[in-house]
């Protein structure tokens, strides 16, 4: 299919997930909570008329909430996220995508119609991109890899959107921005959300 989606996800395993947020919730309470946002992840994706790719942390995770049939499976390779993201793109370029677009597994207000449109936008502009509240993006789309759209950035901080930015002009591509979203990495970004409700009420119904 022309059209690709990749995800990145963590593995879910207790302490290697949302360390800012375990921080103020502990591990089992956070890993709750990144499970409920892959499904979430996972729902959007499937809405939306692509390819899927799911690109894990450890470990290609067999028949887990991810369907075999539906998502395509790889490990994450390089040194940092950056490089990560590099090679993902590679690969499912070199399977013959055309427009491919990465998002990460911890947006609770992504829905599909944003992905939608951004596979739309990338039929006029050679760069979509969905920024986050706190300076980084929640989706990344190209029509063709350039590397130094993700190359020396400092992930994790609120400069990521700027210097990207930056480096989408720099190379003299046009660009159409999404709608800002709030990604969830403190308590407070989640707060902002009905999760904690969502799930008070899945642990009270088993």
């Amino acid at each position: 299919m022309e059209n690709a989606l990749i995800i990145f996800v963590r593995n879910t395993e207790k302490g290697k997930v949302k360390s800012r947020l375990a921080k103020d919730l502990g591990d089992d309470k956070t890993l709750d909570i990144y499970k409920f946002l892959l499904r979430h992840t996972r729902d959007v994706a499937i809405s939306c008329n692509c390819s899927h790719f799911v690109f894990y942390s450890s470990y290609v995770h067999i028949n887990d909430i991810f369907d075999d049939d539906l998502f395509t499976k790889f490990v994450q390779e390089g040194e940092n996220l950056g490089e990560r993201m590099i090679n993902a793109f590679k690969k499912v370029f070199d399977l013959g995508c055309k427009k491919v677009c990465i998002i990460g597994s911890d947006c609770y207000e992504l829905q599909t119609e944003i992905l939608v449109e951004a596979f739309k936008k990338l039929q006029i502009d050679d760069v979509v991109i969905g920024p986050a509240s706190d300076g980084g993006y929640y989706l990344l789309g190209v029509k063709q890899l350039n590397e130094d759209l993700l190359a020396q950035k400092q992930w994790g901080t609120s400069s990521v959107l700027d210097d990207t930015m930056a480096s989408i002009k720099e190379a003299g591509l046009s660009y159409a921005e999404l709608a800002v979203l709030n990604d969830i990495d403190t308590i407070d970004d989640l707060l902002q959300t009905n999760i904690l409700t969502w799930l008070k009420e899945d642990t009270s119904g088993q």
